[in-house]
């Protein structure tokens, strides 16, 4: 049995990902791609590597909700999902929306997308809410602690300039990037709000970095504890958190972004227990054009669909 999806907003760097996931899944077919800035061009040159046929078309609410979709991913920008939502709703309810914005995150009418932890709200979800880049790595890396949080966590983030989307700015210009880090919302980022909401409402503080590199982020995270951990106990804690994960490892040394770019999951590591202070450190390392958008929105249409979780995935 195959199904039929749908990209909205194709030209950006996740849509192009996506269409590439979803032309090679074993499962899911391409059957429609909207872009107002590449309308009537292949898909293969927006997404190069494609091999399906089909050519962009502008975007059209009505028109994507009137294509027999079984599942259609909004990766248009913030604030731009309201239109598709209504007309599905209008014409096609039973198709699966992920929105890979921000603009149902906080939405409880709308499952959120991080499997390893909302695996079982996702079966069979119809509205899912695909959770951020940075969001994704801090809640890996602190969620097997949450439990035992004394105070706030910090989370230090860094991450490739196409976390910055393909629009010309100061934070994916590459030349004022080159051999620098740059600093940008340092408090009040959306994603420290969405951390703090799907953790239970632990607070979490959030400075995130952009850097001269193009795809992949890590994030570092810190927090007290209310009890006296050991290093061996911390690791096995955080082992047998993601036992049986199939798209995340638990490795002892600091994850690198090298070592994750361009593959669907998530590498969380580097723990570092300090007993005398009750604090703990360790990071998680992700793409964050993949299991921080469209590698992980492709692991909940699985989910919602009834798919293998991987499939399309392990290959990619």
């Amino acid at each position: 049995m195959s199904f039929r999806a749908g990209v909205v907003g194709a030209r950006g760097y996740v849509g192009a990902e996506l269409a590439r996931l979803i032309d090679a899944h074993p499962q899911i077919d391409l059957a429609y791609v909207a872009s107002g800035a590449s309308a009537g061009k292949p898909v293969s040159d927006i997404a190069p590597g494609v091999t399906s046929a089909l050519t962009v078309v502008a975007p059209d609410p009505d028109g994507a909700a009137g294509c027999s979709l079984d599942v259609c991913f909004l990766s248009a920008p913030n604030g731009a999902s309201a239109p598709y939502v209504e007309a599905f709703a209008r014409a096609a309810p039973d198709v699966v929306l992920i929105d890979i914005s921000a603009d149902h995150r906080f939405d409880d009418d709308w499952a959120y997308g991080l499997p390893e932890h909302h695996r079982e709200t996702l079966r069979g979800a119809r509205r899912i809410a695909n959770p951020g880049c940075f969001a994704t790595a801090v809640q890996l890396a602190i969620a097997p602690f949450a439990s035992l949080l004394s105070g706030p966590a910090a989370a230090f983030g860094v991450s490739g300039y196409s976390g910055a989307g393909s629009t010309p700015s100061p934070r994916n210009d590459v030349e004022r990037l080159r051999d620098s880090v740059m600093p940008y919302a340092p408090a009040g980022h959306g994603h420290e709000a969405e951390i703090r909401r799907h953790l239970g409402g632990r607070a979490v503080n959030f400075s995130p970095h952009v850097a001269g590199f193009f795809r992949g982020l890590e994030a570092t995270v810190q927090f007290g504890l209310a009890e006296t951990l050991s290093q061996d106990d911390a690791q096995a804690r955080l082992v047998d958190a993601y036992a049986g994960e199939p798209l995340v490892k638990v490795v002892e040394a600091s994850p690198e972004i090298a070592d994750i770019r361009e593959k669907p999951g998530a590498i969380v590591g580097g723990v570092v227990a300090v007993p005398d202070e009750r604090r703990l450190v360790l990071a998680c390392a992700i793409d964050n054009l993949l299991k921080g958008a469209a590698s992980q929105a492709v692991q909940n249409a699985n989910l919602a669909l009834g798919l293998e979780e991987t499939a399309g995935l392990l290959s990619a």
